[in-house]
Parts: C-alpha cells; sequence; structure tokens
C-alpha cells in the first residue's frame, strides 16, 4: 500500500489576502511535500514498513537509526499535512471556548501563549517546527529540530508552524519573525486546534 499526499484543505490561492501567495503552495506543496511522499514509498517499497500507517512508520523508523531516512521522509509527509491544515483563510486571532480556556490556564493568558510560541519558532535554529501541544493534560509549546514531531516524545500536537526557510521565504523572505506574526495573526486555524485538544 503506497503512501499518498492528501489534497490541500483549500485551493493554492485561498491564502493570498491573508499572506501566503499560490507560488508558496506550488513549490511547497507541490514539490517539497511531494518530494517526501515519492521518496518514502522508494525507501519503503517490499518491506515491512509499506503496509505500517504513516504513524506507526514514524515511530518504528525514529527508534531505529538504521532508518532515519524513512523517519526523516515520514515525519515530514506527517508534518506537511498537520501544517496545511494549521493554517485556514482569516484564521488567527484568539481562540474560543475551552481551547481558549486551557491556553489562559496553562499559560496565564493568551498574551503570554503568543510570546511563547512566537519565541519558539523564532528560535529554533535552522530547519524545524514549533507546536502547540498537550502534554499528559498540560498545554504546552516545544520546538523541534527537522523533522522530528510530538508524537515521538509521547505528545499530543494540536497546531504548528513549519520554519524550515523554504516555507516563508517566497512571502517574506529571510523574516521569520514577521511569517510567525503572519500566522498567528492571520492564518492559525483554531477550530483545527480545538477539534486536537478534543
Amino acid at each position: 500500500m503506497a503512501f499518498t499526499q492528501l489534497p490541500l484543505p483549500y485551493d493554492f490561492n485561498a491564502l493570498e489576502s491573508y499572506g501566503m501567495k499560490a507560488e508558496t503552495f506550488e513549490y511547497h506543496y507541490g514539490k517539497h511535500h511531494k518530494a517526501y511522499v515519492d521518496n518514502l514509498n522508494k525507501l519503503t517499497e517490499g518491506t515491512d514498513l509499506a503496509d505500517k500507517s504513516l504513524e506507526e512508520v514514524i515511530q518504528i523508523s525514529f527508534k531505529d537509526a538504521s532508518k532515519a531516512g524513512v523517519f526523516n521522509n515520514a515525519a515530514q509527509v506527517w508534518n506537511h499535512t498537520f501544517f496545511w491544515n494549521s493554517l485556514k483563510p482569516a484564521g488567527g486571532g484568539v481562540p474560543t471556548g475551552v481551547l481558549a480556556d486551557r491556553i489562559s490556564q496553562d499559560f496565564g493568558s493568551f498574551d503570554k501563549f503568543k510570546e511563547e510560541f512566537s519565541t519558539a519558532a523564532a528560535t529554533q535554529f535552522g530547519s524545524g517546527w514549533a507546536w502547540l501541544v498537550d502534554d499528559g493534560g498540560t498545554l504546552k509549546v516545544i520546538k523541534t529540530p527537522n523533522a522530528e514531531n510530538p508524537l515521538v516524545h509521547g505528545k499530543k500536537p494540536l497546531l504548528t508552524i513549519d520554519v524550515w526557510e523554504h516555507a516563508y521565504y517566497i512571502d517574506f523572505r529571510n523574516a521569520r519573525p514577521a511569517f510567525i506574526k503572519n500566522f498567528l495573526d492571520n492564518l492559525a486555524n483554531w477550530e483545527f486546534a480545538a477539534a486536537n485538544l478534543g
């Protein structure tokens, strides 16, 4: 069973008015994400991993240094699908309901959360991700390098931002902080995060 690239939850140009050009998705989704899917299928074809779920492949390959290539591609397939769903047209702003209450409870305020999330995303050296996670009932912000994600550390991801340079260079050049601010102000899909919280 081949791994597949799930369709974007919106058109390539759906976020044009919110700081992300269609060209970004042509490259990021159409080339980078697709390459991870293609590479994963080549690496797992004919192996016992080919019939596993993507999450199982991530967990198995993370624990086996000889499968680092499999892990990097499998995790990047998963991470990117999660990231696309962390974005929405006219997103951003302040969450509501249970998620808002939990953020206020665990961070002190939404502004404190924004500060912590922005700092994590801005200070992830090189390539990686910043995440809002549920860690055993407490909401936390973490950052992970390269392809690593919260699944391998037993944490439940709620929302993520991709801070690999190719995620923002077309729209923001080298201004990662501007990309992070735009994500929080205009793109963050709080309904997706709330659904992940359950």
